[in-house]
């Protein structure tokens, strides 16, 4: 994880690996950066989309009821659809509904405070993984693997997948989240406020330089 610098802007970021438009965001997120001569900070915080349907064992019960019905996945697809042509970001499916990204972000928040010079990479290995590869992020052997190619000790990754503090981390910043009223990711938080949704470049720039609201999606 970026680290705060005096000389930096600092962003915070709400997302959940298996929200295609985290990965959107993500992307708007890149681009915005490059237009930058100064440093912007990402300050990632887990946030648990499937958290309502999981099991006291962590397991998601996908039979759970959570109001989402064929029409509001139709209509998410589309949106993604419209929102890759918007931005111009290559995508292999439009939704991951049956992966689970709790391990994914287990890891990742492990190597957030372990090895936060290396978070960025891993970050966007995982995002790539399943956003473009199609590989299920939610399987300890993919995510070591990933650990591997970003240069990252795979025995202590996979360690971290097992490790019931770790999930107790991020258990108490799912709550955390809730208590600030984030609902929905991604969520992009610059001094108090907030702009939902995968936002445009332009829109990151307001928020974060200007303090203005961008527009929600």
């Amino acid at each position: 994880m970026s680290t705060d610098s005096d000389s930096a802007d600092t962003l915070v970021l709400y997302a959940d690996y298996v929200c295609p438009f985290c990965y959107l965001g993500t992307r708007t997120l890149e681009q915005y950066r490059e237009t930058r001569e100064e440093p912007l900070e990402v300050d990632w915080r887990p946030f648990d989309l499937r958290r309502g349907k999981r099991n006291p064992d962590g397991t998601i019960d996908h039979d759970a009821e959570d109001g989402k019905d064929d029409e509001y996945f139709d209509q998410a697809r589309e949106n993604v659809r419209r929102l890759q042509e918007r931005y111009d970001v290559e995508m292999t499916q439009e939704l991951a509904i049956e992966v689970d990204s709790l391990p994914a972000q287990q890891a990742s928040w492990y190597v957030s405070q372990a090895y936060p010079e290396q978070w960025a990479a891993f970050d966007e290995a995982i995002y790539a993984a399943l956003w473009q590869d199609c590989r299920d992020i939610g399987e300890a052997d993919v995510l070591t693997d990933l650990a591997a190619d970003v240069g990252l000790p795979v025995d202590e990754v996979r360690s971290a997948l097992d490790d019931s503090s770790l999930r107790s981390e991020l258990e108490d910043l799912f709550q955390t989240a809730q208590q600030r009223r984030i609902t929905g990711v991604p969520t992009f938080v610059v001094d108090g406020t907030a702009a939902r949704g995968a936002v445009a470049p332009t829109q990151l720039a307001q928020l974060v330089e200007s303090g203005g609201d961008a527009n929600k999606r």
